[in-house]
């Protein structure tokens, strides 16, 4: 029978079990065995990863083809306009591609945030505003790259759910077990 966990990644952590000497691992958080990482998270991104020995679930969870909904808590810097929200939700064109649309939305920041360790920069001249942003594709930094093509770069970025796998009540470094 296959296994899932979920785990809710720390800045700075990297998504691999092997150590680079330089960043936090998996290893330094989860000791279950024959498990691996159904997607990847920045280092400096947090949130939801999910970590499976099912090579087939996997598959399932990371392939663009399966378009499996992925929500993003997103601080940026600056309250985006409809204008930019808009941009958001037909796509936006980056140097190497188009993005899908998304689903963009402003949203208060979550309730029982837990601290992030070091803090976002924050400026007292620059107000900051919270996006929930839904995608179906992931490409490399995707998020952190269309809110600054709109025009509000990402100081915190959060993934909240992966299909129907959340966040909620794990706090960050921690890991549970889920049903498949």
């Amino acid at each position: 029978m296959s296994r899932i966990l979920l785990f809710n990644k720390p800045y700075g952590v990297i998504c691999q079990f092997s150590r680079d000497g330089l960043h936090p691992t998996l290893a330094d958080y989860i000791a279950v065995p024959d498990l691996y990482p159904a997607g990847r998270l920045d280092a400096d991104s947090e949130g939801l990863l999910l970590l499976t020995d099912d090579g087939v679930l996997q598959h399932r969870i990371t392939d663009p083809l399966h378009k499996l909904a992925k929500i993003y808590w997103v601080q940026v810097e600056g309250k985006p306009s409809e204008t930019a929200l808009a941009q958001l939700r037909s796509g936006v064109k980056l140097p190497d591609f188009v993005t899908l649309p998304a689903m963009a939305r402003l949203m208060e920041e979550p309730v029982n945030l837990w601290r992030r360790t070091p803090p976002i920069r924050e400026r007292k001249d620059k107000p900051t505003s919270w996006l929930e942003l839904i995608i179906r594709e992931g490409k490399n930094r995707q998020v952190r790259r269309m809110t600054a093509a709109v025009g509000y770069p990402t100081l915190r970025l959060i993934r909240y759910r992966i299909g129907e796998w959340t966040l909620d009540g794990l706090e960050s470094g921690i890991w549970r077990e889920a049903a498949v």
